[in-house]
């Protein structure tokens, strides 16, 4: 029996890596248990709210948006059956209707207050229902 790792492509190292950082890191600094579920994502979204409100540098804070943004990447793919896609060191979700989402963008655009990782998965989750 194959573990979900060894199938999925090679696309998907560093977001899994980058999501499973995020995950440790808020477990043991914030002690939030991210549990990959849509709705753990409230909680990445107050998150990178606070973050903003400290009006922390973008420089400072750009590893770990990474991070949740990997990690909304991760929700996805489970949620949804996504991969990850990787081109030029950007790295994407496709869902099986064909669509590309970037969480990791989506996670700067939380920074800046005008993105959701939450409503993302909600949209790139839901895609598979719509007609």
């Amino acid at each position: 029996m194959t573990t979900q790792q060894e199938t999925r492509p090679s696309a998907a190292t560093k977001p899994v890596r980058w999501a499973a950082d995020a995950v440790a890191a808020m477990r043991e600094g914030a002690r939030l248990r991210l549990d990959y579920s849509a709705r753990s994502l409230w909680s990445v979204d107050r998150m990178i709210e606070d973050i903003r409100r400290e009006a922390a540098p973008y420089a400072a804070v750009e590893v770990v948006l990474r991070g949740f943004g990997a990690y909304a990447g991760e929700v996805i793919a489970r949620q949804a059956g996504a991969e990850w896609w990787a081109s030029g060191g950007d790295h994407w979700i496709r869902t099986p209707d064909g669509r590309l989402w970037d969480p990791i963008d989506e996670a700067r655009r939380c920074y800046t207050g005008e993105g959701s990782l939450r409503l993302l998965c909600r949209d790139a989750c839901g895609a598979e229902r719509r007609p």
